[in-house]
């Protein structure tokens, strides 16, 4: 996630899969249907009969995680390696692309996991889906904490405060694995992965790309204090998002559906 395209792509992949939960949230809040099984399209014969009955959502998933390697894969100057062989020495080479990709590689196997429980296996294993995602955001967030190690002032601030959201979507996704079919956890998780997604782009625009065409300051105290600040505004951002999803929903399925 180096550079400003390593923060915006997994950042609007994490905001549209936020978007895609916050969709089921409310597809089932009004057509009180459990969330965890959104209703297929019903059986029909034809050329396409059978990719209609497909999920698509694990596939999207491997998709994603295949373009971030690459993209941080092409970030890298000189051949990615882990050990160095320099002088005798044998130094860890490329730690923040290392951690990178072994998030990518989570965010792989939870499609992976998606895929099988969804579209091969004879029965959904929802416990299987939720699994693999609680163990990838866990990965996740070790992953965060040894990230800020090396950086300070601005973008300290703001991978603390991306951080916190990490924490707290930690913490949802394990207490779902006790509590798949509560609506309040399923919207709570909807809402913190659009944050982390949202939050995560906004950084690579902060440091690499600022709106105000200067870039932030490490020893401007009100630089600081303004991440904060537009910490807040995302949030709001996000939850007046969910409400538009929901409004929207409610007269699509309501109305016109």
């Amino acid at each position: 996630m180096g550079g400003f395209e390593g923060h915006l792509f997994p950042g609007v992949s994490l905001f549209l899969y936020g978007i895609y939960h916050a969709q089921l949230v409310s597809r089932a809040l009004i057509c009180n249907n459990p969330v965890q099984y959104p209703p297929r399209r019903p059986w029909n014969k034809g050329r396409w009969a059978k990719l209609r009955q497909i999920y698509y959502i694990g596939l999207m998933k491997i998709l994603s995680a295949c373009i971030l390697v690459a993209q941080e894969l092409h970030s890298i100057d000189g051949q990615l390696v882990l050990i160095s062989k320099i002088y005798h020495q044998r130094d860890f080479m490329y730690h923040k692309q290392w951690q990178h990709l072994t998030l990518y590689l989570t965010f792989f196997l939870t499609g992976c996991a998606d895929m099988v429980s969804q579209n091969l296996l004879p029965q959904r294993c929802v416990a299987l889906e939720q699994g693999a995602q609680a163990v990838g955001i866990l990965l996740f967030l070790p992953l965060m904490v040894s990230h800020m190690q090396d950086t300070e002032g601005v973008e300290l601030q703001f991978h603390i405060l991306f951080t916190q959201a990490v924490f707290l979507l930690t913490v949802v996704v394990t207490a779902e694995l006790w509590a798949p079919n509560v609506m309040l956890v399923w919207m709570t998780k909807a809402f913190l992965y659009m944050v982390t997604g949202s939050w995560l782009a906004q950084i690579g625009f902060s440091l690499f790309k600022p709106i105000s065409g200067y870039k932030w300051m490490d020893n401007d105290k009100n630089d600081l204090a303004f991440t904060a600040t537009f910490f807040c505004w995302h949030l709001i951002f996000n939850a007046s998002l969910m409400i538009w999803i929901y409004g929207f929903s409610f007269v699509w399925y309501c109305y016109i559906h």
